[in-house]
C-alpha cells in the first residue's frame, strides 16, 4: 500500500504515531483487542496506515494489509447505497411505502400491550412505514439484544438476527411481519433489523440476489476485490480470529478463523451486517463517498445522491438524544442525526468531539469504525474483532487524536 507523507496532507507524522502508541499501551498490552488496524485518508491519499497483534491465536503471524475482518454493521451503508442505485434508477423511491415492495408487511401495527405469553396487541400505525424510515431507523423495528422491550424479547425468542436463525430473507421478512412494530414509523429512532429488511427490498426490486447485486454494482466497478458475504476458500487464510467478552469469564473466542461462520454460505444473507471486508476496500468504499459517488473512472451514484443520504433526515432536524429510544448503537446522541445508512454530525459542540458539522460514519458489533469528513477530505478506517463494540471509548479517542493531528 503506497502511504504518502502526512506532512503534505496537513498532518502532523509524530501526531499520528502517538495513536499507534496509544493502541499498543492501552488496548493491545493489557489484552484487551487483540490486534489493532487503523487507516488514516487525506485528499484521496492513504496518509497512515499501520496493524498491530497476531491475527490468530496462538500464532505469532501479526495482521497485515491483507487482513480480513468481520465489518457487522458497517455493512448498512453499503446497503444503504445499493438501495439509492435503484432510486436513481426510478424503481423504488424514499417515500414508497415498504409494503408496496414487502406485502408481508402490510398491515402490521403498533404495539399495544401483549407479549411474554400473552398474544401482542396492537393499533394502527399513524402513517405508512416508508422506505425512508428503513434507512434512517425510524421503522419502529428493533434488535434482540435492545433488551427493553417485550417485542426485542420475541426477536430473541425466534432467533431474528443475522446468523443466528434458520431464514433466509423471504421467511425472515413473514416471521418479522407477525410482530408489532415499536412506534408509529417515522415518530422515534431505534437501533434495528431495518437494513436486513432494505436488503430484501434491493433483492427484490432489483431481481438480484442482494450478493450478486453488491458484487457487480458496487464492489467490482469500485474495486473492493475483498469485500463478500462468504470468504472465497483461497483467501480463508487472511481472515483474523474474532472475540467477545463474556460478563465474568473476559474475552472469548467467537469465531475462529479456521473454522469460521463466514466460509460457507449463510442462508440469511445480512444487509444488516453479513459482510467481511479489508481496510483497503473499507477505504475505497469511502473514498467514492468522498469522490461524490465515483472512484477512478467508476460512478457508482451521482454526487447529489451522495449529498442526500449525508444529510440529517431526522424529522424535524432532530439528533438522536431527542427521537432514540435505544439502549444501544453504534453511535452516541448529542449532536448527531442521521442520514441514509449514515450517522451525521450535525452539532460538534454538542457532540463534545472535535470534527465537521457533515461529516458522516459508522462502526461495527466488533468494534470497527469509519469516519468521513467531507469538509477536511478526511476519512479514517479501523479494524479489530472484538464485541461489544461500546466496551471502550476507542472511537472518540481515535477521532480526537486523528483531528489533533490537523496541521
Amino acid at each position: 500500500m503506497k502511504i504518502a507523507k502526512p506532512e503534505k496532507h496537513g498532518l502532523d507524522s509524530s501526531r499520528l504515531g502517538a495513536i499507534d502508541r496509544l493502541l499498543k499501551e492501552r488496548y493491545l498490552d493489557p489484552g484487551h483487542f487483540p490486534h489493532a488496524q487503523l487507516l488514516i485518508a487525506r485528499d484521496g491519499e492513504v496518509v497512515h496506515f499501520s496493524s498491530q497483534g497476531a491475527a490468530r491465536e496462538g500464532k505469532k503471524k501479526a495482521i497485515d494489509e491483507s487482513a480480513l475482518f468481520r465489518i457487522a454493521s458497517m455493512t448498512k451503508p453499503i446497503t444503504s447505497l445499493a438501495f439509492m442505485i435503484l432510486v436513481e434508477e426510478a424503481k423504488v423511491a424514499l417515500d414508497t411505502p415498504v409494503h408496496h415492495v414487502l406485502p408481508e408487511l402490510k398491515g402490521v401495527g403498533v404495539y399495544d400491550g401483549g407479549g411474554a405469553g400473552v398474544p401482542f396487541m396492537t393499533k394502527p400505525c399513524a402513517e405508512p412505514m416508508r422506505m425512508v424510515d428503513l434507512l434512517r431507523h425510524t421503522a419502529g423495528f428493533t434488535y434482540s439484544f435492545q433488551n427493553r422491550s417485550n417485542i426485542d424479547a420475541a426477536h430473541r425468542a425466534l432467533k431474528l438476527e443475522n446468523w443466528h436463525g434458520d431464514y433466509d430473507l423471504d421467511s425472515f421478512i413473514a416471521a418479522l411481519g407477525k410482530l408489532p412494530l415499536e412506534f408509529s414509523p417515522g415518530t422515534r429512532w431505534n437501533y434495528s433489523v431495518a437494513t436486513d429488511v432494505l436488503g430484501l427490498v434491493v433483492q427484490r426490486v432489483s431481481g438480484m440476489k442482494l450478493e450478486r447485486f453488491f458484487a457487480e454494482r458496487i464492489f467490482a466497478p469500485v474495486g473492493m476485490n475483498d469485500t463478500f458475504f462468504t470468504v472465497p476458500t483461497d483467501k480463508l487464510d487472511r481472515l483474523v480470529d474474532c472475540y467477545t467478552v463474556i460478563e465474568g469469564k473476559g474475552r472469548q473466542m467467537f469465531d475462529r478463523a479456521s473454522e469460521s461462520m463466514w466460509a460457507t454460505p449463510f442462508k440469511f444473507v445480512s444487509g444488516g451486517g453479513g459482510l467481511v471486508s479489508s481496510a483497503h476496500d473499507y477505504n475505497r468504499f469511502c473514498q467514492m463517498c468522498l469522490g461524490g459517488g465515483e472512484l477512478d473512472g467508476a460512478r457508482i451514484v451521482g454526487r447529489k445522491t451522495i449529498e442526500l443520504m449525508t444529510m440529517n433526515h431526522l424529522p424535524g432536524n432532530a439528533d438522536l438524544s431527542s427521537m432514540s429510544t435505544s439502549l444501544f448503537s453504534e453511535t452516541q446522541n448529542a449532536g448527531t442525526g442521521f442520514g441514509l445508512g449514515f450517522a451525521v454530525t450535525i452539532d460538534v459542540a454538542r457532540s463534545m468531539m472535535p470534527g465537521s458539522v457533515g461529516e458522516y460514519y459508522w462502526g461495527g458489533m466488533f468494534s470497527t469504525a469509519f469516519f468521513i469528513d467531507p469538509v477536511e477530505r478526511l476519512s479514517m478506517v479501523f479494524m479489530t474483532q472484538l464485541s461489544p463494540s461500546m466496551l471502550y471509548p476507542i472511537r472518540r479517542e481515535l477521532k480526537t487524536m486523528i483531528y489533533s493531528a490537523l496541521t
